[in-house]
């Protein structure tokens, strides 16, 4: 079973994380939601407290499959450790995700150079070095970004699609359109 890793810092946008999680859990992978805040509860953009299943610097992430990073604002571009997690991850040459405005985090990195990626209308500017198209999803390599709240199924689709192959992506999201 492939593992996700979701972090969730104050402000964090509630869909893009709790739907993320959904789709990816329908799909069959075990996700694990990070609190970034030092407590297990987190603090939305929307003032929704969500309950992580963990805290940051509890874990290590050398299991893991992905790496996600939902938007709301750029917070989570506040955290050298976790900035330190996806280069690890992004050296071993597994996938990273970001949507809305989280992408930028990757821009800051470099991980982004020569590569297509996609951020909420506003961020295009944090995507050092990446050529920004206006797509709802885009999957360049290794990493995988959305655009923004209302294409937050098709984001987390893209991530199962990349991990566990066009047929899951296809079935969850006949089973969401079912449900």
């Amino acid at each position: 079973m492939k593992k996700a890793y979701v972090f969730l810092a104050t402000g964090f946008e509630e869909v893009e994380a709790i739907g993320t999680v959904d789709v990816l859990r329908r799909g069959g992978m075990h996700v694990v939601t990070v609190s970034m805040t030092g407590n297990l509860t987190v603090k939305g953009g929307h003032d929704i407290p969500v309950v992580a299943d963990a805290l940051f610097e509890d874990l290590s992430y050398a299991d893991a499959d992905v790496l996600v990073l939902p938007g709301g604002g750029p917070m989570l571009n506040d955290y050298e450790a976790l900035k330190k997690e996806i280069v690890r991850h992004h050296e071993a040459g597994k996938p990273l995700a970001a949507i809305c405005a989280a992408p930028l985090v990757f821009g800051g990195l470099g991980l982004l150079e020569g590569k297509r990626a996609t951020c909420y209308p506003g961020f295009e500017e944090y995507l050092k070095g990446a050529t920004v198209v206006n797509a709802p999803t885009v999957t360049d390599g290794s990493i995988i970004t959305g655009r923004g709240p209302g294409l937050v199924f098709d984001f987390g689709l893209a991530i199962l699609e990349h991990l566990e192959g066009l047929e899951s992506a296809e079935q969850v999201a006949k089973d969401l359109l079912l449900k």
